[in-house]
């Protein structure tokens, strides 16, 4: 009896070892190849439970899902000299596991594979254009935080033929390409998620910068000179016109006020010409005559005259004063 249910026990667990061995699942987010001593025979991408080959066949999983790839930061030099470290990711997908199974065998080679294919083609043709067709996608005026590097940006006429969108998409095809449908792969996309400049060139950047902002220091330095220049010459032309005014209408006044006075002398001349021509008189012995003057002229002389007639009157003053005193 006891051997009887040792032996049904020993069937029952050689047919589920069996049936453990026989059946597999596969899920919804998964596909399966078959392999029969090692060799691939088939492929499973239906979800659910399936049939194989006990201990002679194996199954190995892949996945179904769009899968992440994200590439290290590359030196690149650009077309016009810039050197630039640019980081792109990707998406991809197991499109055929038989093919890549047989291969690449296993999902991290496949990042790997993607790792030289992307990079590669984002090298290829980053390099292949200049700094401003990588970084900008159109023609779109760009807003500056002043009026001169607005201008800056205006002289250098940067036109855009082509655009990031355009570059990413090239990349994208270039590493299709390199696939070529031999790896089971789908590559989904590719973008670029970093651009800068690396470490040995950002000094030289802030060189470039500081330097356009010193060349834009200078302008308003040269603008506010030449500003004050016009200030202080237009100051300078109207003080002369004040002065040329003023001087003017001092002369006219001068003018008038002498030929008031001409005009009042003439008419005291008129009227008592010998008080005039006395009065003149005695304004020139004071102008020429001094302490320190010697002067030997014949006294008949008219410079004379009113010094002959000064001791006359003298003379005739006293004799008057005498007789009145009688």
């Amino acid at each position: 009896m006891k051997k009887t249910v040792i032996i049904i026990l020993i069937i029952v667990g050689i047919l589920a070892i069996v049936l453990k061995s026989s059946f597999y699942a596969v899920d919804e987010r998964l596909q399966a190849v078959i392999t029969q001593f090692g060799k691939p025979v088939r492929t499973v991408r239906d979800p659910g439970f399936h049939v194989k080959t006990p201990f002679i066949q194996d199954i190995r999983f892949f996945n179904k899902r769009l899968l992440n790839w994200d590439g290290e930061i590359s030196d690149i030099l650009t077309r016009d000299k810039e050197n630039i470290g640019v980081g792109s990711w990707g998406r991809w997908k197991i499109v055929d596991p038989l093919k890549f199974y047989t291969s690449l065998g296993i999902e991290a080679r496949g990042q790997g594979l993607l790792d030289e294919v992307i990079e590669s083609a984002v090298k290829n043709v980053v390099s292949a254009y200049p700094l401003k067709e990588v970084l900008r996608n159109t023609n779109r005026k760009l807003e500056y935080t002043t009026k001169e590097l607005e201008e800056a940006e205006e002289t250098k006429k940067v036109i855009i033929k082509k655009g990031r969108d355009e570059i990413i998409k090239e990349i994208l095809d270039m590493a299709r390409r390199a696939l070529e449908d031999r790896y089971g792969i789908e590559l989904v996309d590719v973008r670029i998620k970093y651009i800068n400049y690396v470490e040995e060139v950002i000094p030289k950047i802030y060189d470039r910068m500081r330097s356009e902002r010193i060349r834009i220091a200078n302008k308003y330095e040269s603008e506010g000179r030449r500003e004050e220049a016009e200030i202080l010459g237009s100051m300078k032309r109207e003080l002369e016109k004040i002065e040329s005014e003023g001087y003017r209408t001092a002369e006219e006044i001068r003018g008038q006020a002498d030929a008031e006075a001409i005009k009042i002398y003439a008419e005291a001349y008129t009227k008592a010409p010998e008080l005039y021509s006395f009065l003149k008189t005695l304004e020139t012995y004071k102008s020429t005559i001094s302490s320190q003057s010697r002067l030997i002229l014949n006294t008949d002389g008219e410079y004379f005259k009113y010094l002959k007639n000064f001791k006359k009157d003298e003379e005739a003053h006293e004799e008057w004063s005498l007789e009145q005193k009688q």
